[in-house]
């Protein structure tokens, strides 16, 4: 089973990478494939360097492959001082983390006050990381809510803390999955109905984090819907991996390096996040990274 941050945030489990000959090695290797030539990439150190427990050590590992920026999952099984001083010491932005995860269902009422406590806390860990996003996700389906009310119900939960992010300065970004492989039984999927909720939100901090594997697998055409997003203003993060697989680009059917074109074409000036699992190592990945770069 693919390693995801669902796996993680309910058991904290500790996978294993498995090697594999299934990707097209990079013509030429870089010293710091990390730096990368168009794209600002974020590696995440959730789904990267899995066998190291110490996450200070996944951070020294990141810079260690010319990375100067990466995203976590949960910040609450962290030490946040700790985290900080080496991110300063490393000159590594932690551009964004979880802050609401799965369950309990932000589509829910009665996790509503529950959601405001989480976002009010999320927003002290991201200033002593100088963080400014965190995402939050809307949660699984109710039995017997109708999708649509359990969408209102996410609007709902993010007013409430729109004006929290908004006092911190930090932006809360609405992550869509896909049911079709990883997340079965998630009541938010696709860009329709996330364009919708982060309208109706109303806010300049609530914006969309735009996983292209989840809308790869929801819904295909990567460039013409961003485009939607962009030009509707929603789109506050990206992510990527390929698909089969959800590796790092040149394993799966994804043509990375014509999306990362548009991206530059959209003048998307931020971070693009690699919540991707290296097939093999994790300097192989980032040679694959800088090689779907490199245009």
């Amino acid at each position: 089973m693919t390693p995801n941050r669902r796996t993680f945030l309910s058991a904290g489990a500790v996978v294993a990478l498995v090697p594999s000959t299934g990707r097209a090695e990079p013509e030429s290797k870089v010293a710091k494939p990390g730096q990368t030539k168009n794209t600002k990439f974020a590696v995440n150190i959730e789904m990267w360097w899995r066998k190291e427990r110490d996450y200070l050590k996944r951070l020294e590992a990141a810079a260690a492959l010319g990375f100067n920026a990466v995203e976590l999952w949960p910040w609450e099984n962290k030490d946040q001082n700790a985290v900080a001083e080496t991110c300063e010491r490393l000159g590594i932005k932690i551009v964004q983390f979880t802050a609401w995860g799965f369950k309990p269902g932000l589509n829910d009422p009665k996790n509503h006050n529950q959601f405001v406590e989480k976002i009010e806390k999320g927003c002290e860990v991201a200033k002593k990381w100088k963080c400014s996003m965190m995402c939050v996700v809307a949660g699984d389906d109710i039995k017997d809510v109708p999708q649509e009310k359990m969408h209102e119900n996410v609007i709902e939960g993010l007013k409430k803390g729109a004006p929290i992010a908004q006092k911190h300065g930090i932006t809360l970004i609405l992550e869509p999955m896909n049911i079709r492989v990883d997340h079965k039984g998630h009541c938010l999927y696709g860009s329709a109905p996330t364009l919708k909720i982060v309208k109706e939100v109303n806010s300049k901090y609530v914006k969309i984090l735009w996983d292209l594997y989840h809308m790869h697998i929801t819904e295909g055409d990567l460039c013409g819907h961003l485009r939607e997003g962009f030009a509707a203003d929603m789109v506050g993060y990206i992510q990527l991996a390929d698909h089969p697989g959800r590796n790092e680009p040149g394993t799966g059917e994804i043509h990375y390096p014509r999306v990362l074109k548009e991206l530059k074409a959209l003048e998307y000036t931020g971070y693009v996040g690699l919540e991707c699992t290296p097939l093999g190592t994790e300097e192989a990945a980032a040679q694959a990274v800088y090689a779907a770069d490199n245009w």
